[in-house]
């Protein structure tokens, strides 16, 4: 495969590539085995777009993509993606910003869980320091099922920095600290909000922690001390759309 090309794999993540950006598909094999409902579809999509279906044999697919779970189906797309930055996404917003920011994390699976759950909420776009981060790997692509292909994925240098421009913008930063002495339940912060998670067993980094406008925990009850960082992104992020509706129906925008 030429080094100007990566693989996606999986029927959401191919799915989504191909209703999302399906001039940056080359070629998509599928099992020769297959010819079930959801290779139709994907055949269907595939066909409208005039991207090339080739059946392949099994054993082809796991040369391509060793131990992955490809479901019977890889795509090779264009790699070179265009760099978004974050005024691309803030100047076409015709609603308050509603953003995630992830610190450090390390965990390709979380990071793809993370991007599937901005997904699903309906986040703006995820922000994430360009170092000591794990980036779009494979991986992270197919456990986000399809969400990296449609979620903005922005990398910074400086994320402090970031922080700093997104406050400017009248964006409110919420941190999560398992210290912080308000918790996610009693506090409330504006509508047009950044939430910045920290990495796996370390939390926010200290001057990430410090740009932060507030500070919010999240309730533990039992006897585990923290939460993987995804879940704790799933509980925050719906929280803070369940607050965006109950203030959108009372007629104001100021607070949830």
């Amino acid at each position: 495969m030429p080094s100007s090309a990566r693989l996606i794999f999986g029927f959401h993540s191919v799915l989504a590539k191909l209703r999302h950006d399906a001039g940056a598909v080359r070629e998509i094999h599928v099992d020769a085995a297959r010819n079930d409902a959801r290779l139709r579809d994907l055949r269907t999509h595939a066909e409208f777009a005039g991207i090339r279906l080739l059946p392949v044999a099994a054993a082809r697919l796991e040369a391509m993509a060793p131990g992955a779970r490809h479901q019977g189906v890889i795509a090779i797309v264009d790699a070179t993606q265009r760099h978004l930055a974050l005024d691309d996404i803030l100047d076409t917003l015709d609603e308050p910003a509603f953003l995630l920011v992830l610190d450090g994390i390390q965990d390709p699976h979380n990071l793809g869980a993370c991007l599937r759950v901005a997904d699903a909420v309906g986040v703006h776009a995820v922000i994430a320091p360009k170092d000591r981060a794990v980036g779009l790997t494979q991986t992270a692509v197919k456990v986000a099922s399809g969400a990296a292909e449609t979620v903005p994925y922005i990398t910074v240098t400086n994320l402090a920095r970031s922080l700093r421009e997104i406050k400017e913008r009248g964006i409110w930063v919420v941190g999560t600290d398992a210290e912080a002495p308000q918790d996610l339940y009693g506090a409330r912060w504006p509508i047009a909000c950044a939430w910045v998670l920290g990495a796996e067993g370390q939390g926010l980094r200290r001057l990430t922690r410090e740009t932060c406008d507030q500070l919010v925990s999240i309730p533990m009850l039992g006897s585990v001390a923290s939460l993987n960082v995804s879940v704790a992104t799933g509980i925050c992020l719906y929280e803070a759309r369940r607050r965006v509706r109950d203030a959108t129906a009372g007629g104001t925008d100021k607070a949830a």
